[in-house]
């Protein structure tokens, strides 16, 4: 009697084993998704155009990036329009000497070109007054093309406020030289001059 209760329990409790297997949801297992190869990055695209380049690195043409910014970005486009953009960049970010070494580097005859987009870069920098950045670039500018009647007046003008004044009054007497015309720019560098103590041609 005993025995038989005791295959009776078992059996009830096997049953009930199996309906609770049964009423719990199955347990299902994620497979693990086929491994998606991450593309490479694309590497930037060649800029052959140098306004382009320029574009691209301008905000990066100021004292504390320009080294970095030019060191581990794109080279700027070969030529003159090049050469005038990468000096611009290092002039924008203060580094005139390197600036005035790359267009020496330009052929002698094309020097002024370069030096040319140079004064374009930093023309807006002088109109709007900022005569510490403006007057080294205008004098470069000079440099390489001396009878830039603009870059004279800037230079000149930007040398007077900085104190420069023997400086003032060679690039502003050569502007005088040059440009004849009865107007506001000639009228400034005579009064400039005027208080050097200097006569005006």
């Amino acid at each position: 009697m005993r025995n038989t209760s005791y295959a009776v329990g078992l059996a009830y409790m096997a049953l009930c084993a199996v309906a609770v297997a049964k009423s719990r949801p199955p347990v299902v297992v994620e497979t693990p998704a086929a491994h998606q190869p991450i593309e490479p990055l694309t590497a930037e695209a060649p800029i052959d155009d140098a306004a382009a380049w320029f574009t691209a690195i301008k905000p990066f043409c100021n004292t504390v990036e320009v080294e970095t910014a030019l060191a581990q970005r794109q080279a700027p486009p070969p030529g003159v329009l090049g050469a005038g953009y990468h000096a611009a960049c290092l002039a924008l970010g203060g580094k005139i000497e390197r600036a005035r070494g790359v267009l020496a580097a330009v052929a002698a005859d094309d020097r002024w070109r370069a030096a040319g987009v140079v004064f374009d870069v930093a023309h807006p920098v002088a109109d709007a007054g900022d005569d510490r950045s403006a007057g080294p670039i205008m004098a470069l500018v000079v440099d390489f093309w001396p009878n830039h009647h603009m870059a004279l007046y800037h230079a000149g003008a930007s040398e007077y406020a900085l104190g420069d004044l023997a400086a003032a009054r060679q690039h502003l007497a050569a502007f005088i030289e040059l440009y004849q015309a009865q107007d506001g720019w000639r009228g400034n560098a005579q009064k400039i001059l005027a208080e050097l103590g200097a006569e005006a041609p």
